[in-house]
């Protein structure tokens, strides 16, 4: 409701004085039109965020029984606009265990889940989870990630030494901080250079300024993720609560 008084407020002052003493009706008419417009992307990215939302929670129980009390809660979506989502190549969500009680607290198991999407899923139909991949990343396996991305990124190849500095810091766009030091500086490359990684089975990871690249091999796809989320996902693995 405040952003919708916003864009009123807003419309009507930036209304010409003379189109207002002329048409009012049709200046009123179109500053209703905006606002039905923005209201309506605001709805649809409401639901498809719940949607989303739905369809990786159904995941996890069709997938990972043991998982049996569990908070779900959505990364990608937050402060994005509906023409940010449908480019978005990944959407995440971020899973804790409890145990059940009055009050409970967040206080088990951290996990990540990765939704990586193909070309095309969201169309005026709503989404297609037939063009989402899966994939469900405990700490150490994150962990396991970080320390292949940062040693493709960087002179930084002791996998041990590595993991001690990761527990401690975090990634930003010119390598790995602890506190206010950078003490694995990343390779300066220009938008169009990569460096490649054979992580698993079903991913290559890729180092490019500013992003963590993640190739898929059963669809062929690259998707990206950018250094503010590669932040938000680790700090939810290794910051105290």
């Amino acid at each position: 409701m405040k952003q919708l008084l916003l864009f009123i407020i807003i419309g009507f002052t930036l209304l010409p004085k003379q189109v207002q003493a002329q048409n009012d009706g049709a200046a009123v008419a179109a500053v209703a039109g905006g606002l039905v417009a923005i209201g309506a992307g605001i709805a649809a990215v409401k639901q498809m965020e719940e949607q989303a939302e739905l369809t990786a929670t159904q995941w996890i129980l069709s997938n990972h029984p043991e998982l049996t009390s569990f908070s779900l809660k959505t990364l990608a979506f937050n402060g994005k606009k509906l023409k940010d989502i449908s480019a978005a190549s990944v959407i995440t969500y971020k899973i804790q265990e409890f145990t059940p009680t009055n009050d409970p607290v967040l206080d088990g198991k951290k996990q990540v889940l990765f939704g990586f999407t193909s070309h095309g899923w969201i169309s005026e139909y709503g989404i297609d989870f037939e063009k989402v991949q899966w994939f469900l990343v405990d700490e150490t396996e994150w962990m396991n990630m970080m320390v292949a991305y940062v040693k493709v990124s960087s002179n930084e190849k002791n996998e041990a030494s590595l993991k001690e500095t990761l527990a401690k810091g975090k990634v930003v766009n010119k390598g790995v901080k602890i506190k206010s030091k950078l003490v694995v500086p990343f390779f300066k490359l220009t938008g169009d250079m990569y460096v490649v990684t054979d992580y698993s089975p079903r991913l290559k990871l890729l180092y490019n300024e500013r992003s963590l690249g993640i190739y898929l091999k059963e669809t062929m796809d690259l998707v990206q993720i950018g250094r503010g989320d590669i932040i938000d996902i680790h700090q939810f693995f290794f910051e105290e609560d």
